[in-house]
């Protein structure tokens, strides 16, 4: 049975990790190196840093706090945010990342898929997908969330797959920040159609939705969540031994 991942998620906002609800309205929580260690020591089984204005103010990730950040934890890392070129592929990588993920670069040049995974492997290319129904159709974001670029997102999806990417985020706006549980249509729809790891990402509120999560899709592979960890909500130690009762095959940490 394939262990199910749990990820906290840290948007980096001005060198700050900060939180909203459906993409908008960002609160400042905490020093994302301080908050990054946090997670490596409780038992998080990888970490997502998004540096998430980095894309619509048209300049390249901050380099810096991603190394500090790197440097501080012992997970894999994934990291996305103005990720427009192999070069950025590789400036990321050298600061510790493990996997980039690739947005808004994609969007302008899907080719950028097949040449990152050619160059560092498939299982280091990422697709993050901001998707948010519009007029009751499956629609991919860019730029944080700011610009519909009108394309239906399963079709995109499947398409960076098709391309190279190794693994998909899957980013409901709709539910994002919102706290009522994942969204499962929008998850059943893009895992059916690839074979890669799906991450589901927005909505989580509470530990019963990692569950109801796992049980109703169990081709997701991992769920993230920002909110519900970094406000000491939901401890992540705890969830996986729910998880555990509840027959979810995850992690164990010791405490």
């Amino acid at each position: 049975m394939i262990t199910k991942r749990i990820i906290p998620c840290l948007d980096v906002k001005d060198g700050r990790v900060v939180k909203g609800v459906n993409f908008l309205g960002l609160a400042d929580v905490s020093s994302p190196v301080k908050l990054a260690k946090f997670y490596s020591d409780g038992g998080a089984d990888e970490l997502v840093f998004y540096d998430i204005t980095a894309s619509a103010e048209g300049r390249a990730l901050f380099t810096d706090i991603l190394t500090e950040v790197a440097r501080t934890i012992f997970i894999p890392l994934t990291v996305g945010g103005g990720i427009n070129s192999v070069a950025d592929f590789d400036r990321v990588l050298k600061c510790g990342a493990d996997k980039v993920s690739v947005n808004s670069g994609a969007i302008r040049n899907p080719a950028l898929i097949t040449e990152a995974a050619k160059k560092y492997g498939s299982q280091c290319v990422v697709i993050s997908a901001d998707v948010k129904r519009v007029d009751g159709v499956f629609r991919v974001f860019a730029k944080g969330g700011r610009e519909n670029t009108g394309m239906e997102a399963i079709s995109w999806i499947r398409h960076c797959v098709d391309l190279g990417a190794g693994e998909v985020v899957l980013n409901s706006i709709d539910t994002d920040g919102v706290k009522k549980g994942f969204d499962l249509e929008m998850l059943d729809r893009v895992s059916s159609v690839v074979n890669v790891p799906v991450i589901a990402s927005g909505g989580a509120g509470c530990m019963e939705d990692f569950t109801e999560l796992f049980r109703t899709l169990p081709r997701v592979d991992a769920g993230l969540a920002a909110s519900i960890f970094h406000f000491g909500e939901v401890d992540i130690c705890d969830l996986k031994e729910k998880l555990a009762r509840d027959g979810i095959n995850v992690r164990r940490t010791a405490r």
